[in-house]
């Protein structure tokens, strides 16, 4: 797998030829002359140009102190139904949803209904003796050496899996990959049992204490976690596709597309950026839980990135992305420059990281 760092490099000269392109085709353009918006705007509608179009879509967002400099829906929702998307698009966020289970966590920390150094079996005693020293902070970390869940599925498996059916699996094991603290190693199912945890500390279920903690309070009236033929539906909801023999076939759901803690929010760039705002002050969570959302954290395994809580951090920026069947998402938030980048796509076609920090560098030019 290619590092982020050198799909940084890749797309830098991508920006420079670009820049370099725009600026030969201007007369009146010099080297040494700041980027104008009109080169902006072209720079990033040759971009985007391969969500334009009768394919399915993304939505970008671009917001600098506050103020969203692009906003802007490309190509489709819905393919079948012909529904353009918009800044308003509900998208599957995958793996961006782990950062609104960990503030969920800090939510509870900061009100001392659990500290991040629990053993997880003090929250989840159907575990076995063999996790015992797994805390909440290791789950958050990607730390805890469980066994991935997804390697526990049946290969007869038709239904979808839940949470509950995830900590079955996990509970039946008896061995990790490694002692807690240890090694990094991603995993989807300790973000599951951190919504699990949430549940059993809070005695609420996950998609509610979401909706009232965070969602609520924050202003983000369309966003909402999702359970198919579950729980209310997301409104202006874009549906995944996978190119097929090609062709753009909706592939929109799999097994493991009802499991909520480690990737069931729907959200679109719109409540995104509310979420972005609050990030930079005390509205949610407090200083000291920023603080430490945004600390890396020892041990990672890429020397490129470290990993705070739900964010990995790279250089100046903090970032996630998201992969489900049909989807492909990614935040980045340069915090230091107060800039922000969001792409959510419904396809399963390009990684929109690259491009989400091509699109940032370009608007941190003068």
């Amino acid at each position: 797998m290619t590092s982020p760092g050198s799909r940084r490099f890749g797309w830098k000269f991508m920006l420079v030829g670009l820049l370099t392109s725009i600026a030969c085709a201007n007369a009146f353009a010099q080297p040494a002359e700041p980027v104008s918006d009109a080169q902006r705007e072209a720079i990033v509608n040759a971009l985007m140009q391969r969500y334009t179009g009768d394919v399915p879509g993304a939505s970008l967002l671009v917001v600098k102190d506050g103020k969203p400099l692009v906003e802007r829906g490309y190509g489709y929702a819905n393919l079948e139904e012909q529904i353009r998307t918009t800044p308003a698009t509900n998208y599957r966020l995958a793996s961006v949803t782990k950062q609104f289970t960990a503030a969920s966590i800090l939510l509870l920390n900061q009100e001392g209904k659990l500290h991040l150094d629990d053993p997880i079996r003090k929250w989840l005693p159907e575990l076995p003796a063999s996790d015992g020293k797994i805390t909440i902070a290791n789950l958050l970390t990607h730390t805890s050496g469980l066994i991935d869940y997804e390697s526990l599925i049946p290969s007869t498996q038709t239904a979808q899996i839940d949470d509950n059916d995830v900590l079955r699996m996990i509970a039946a094991q008896h061995t990790l990959y490694f002692p807690p603290g240890s090694a990094h190693r991603y995993s989807n199912g300790g973000y599951v049992l951190l919504g699990l945890i949430v549940q059993r500390v809070s005695g609420m279920d996950l998609a509610d204490f979401m909706e009232q903690r965070i969602f609520q309070p924050l202003g983000m009236d369309h966003t909402l976690m999702y359970e198919h033929h579950r729980g209310p539906k997301p409104a202006h909801r874009a549906y995944g596709y996978s190119k097929i023999d090609g062709k753009w076939t909706r592939t929109d759901q799999d097994i493991t597309s009802a499991t909520r803690g480690d990737g069931g929010i729907y959200s679109s760039i719109d409540d995104l950026a509310k979420w972005d705002a609050a990030l930079y002050t005390d509205k949610l969570l407090s200083k000291a839980s920023r603080d430490l959302m945004f600390h890396a954290h020892d041990p990672t395994d890429d020397p490129d990135t470290d990993y705070g809580y739900g964010w990995r951090l790279s250089g100046d920026t903090a970032w996630h992305s998201g992969e489900s069947i049909g989807f492909r998402n990614v935040i980045i938030r340069w915090p230091k420059q107060h800039l922000t980048v969001i792409v959510l796509s419904n396809r399963n076609q390009f990684q929109p990281y690259p491009l989400a920090l091509t699109i940032g560098e370009l608007y941190l030019l003068p």
